[in-house]
């Protein structure tokens, strides 16, 4: 049986994340057989790090404020987190089920897959999103 998502759940976790009138930062989805469904969202990024044990996959979509001196902004990321005890033909469908996430997840400056928990740091996701931003006035003081 193929996997579906539920469209209308997911987008709307999705929505509350880009909200700049919210203080929700991130939503993941998860598996619950063959559908694809909101596993939850809230404001620190620790709590979805905790969701990301060895025995899952999922994804998340994270609202990460970067910028230097001179600006601010909202840049965001989807995580595709596949644990070390996750079986070989579940690890082979996340590329196809990822295509339909991102049905639903379309706006995102960088996309990660991480299967290591030292992946997952917060400080690296903002570097690397950092490097995709473009400008960085940040370099003139260094």
């Amino acid at each position: 049986m193929s996997t579906s998502v539920d469209k209308d759940a997911c987008r709307e976790a999705y929505n509350q994340v880009r909200d700049d009138n919210t203080d929700i930062n991130w939503a993941a989805f998860k598996y619950d057989g063959h559908l694809i469904v909101p596993a939850g969202q809230g404001t620190d990024y620790e709590e979805f790090k905790q969701m990301c044990t060895d025995d899952v996959r999922l994804f998340g979509f994270i609202r990460i404020t970067t910028g230097d001196a001179m600006s601010k902004r909202a840049k965001f990321t989807l995580i595709t987190w596949i644990g070390d005890n996750v079986s070989g033909l579940k690890r082979a469908k996340i590329s196809t089920d990822k295509a339909k996430v991102k049905e639903i997840v379309q706006n995102f400056a960088k996309e990660f897959t991480f299967t290591d928990h030292k992946e997952l740091d917060e400080d690296n996701i903002r570097d690397e999103l950092k490097k995709a931003g473009g400008a960085n006035y940040d370099a003139q003081t260094e």
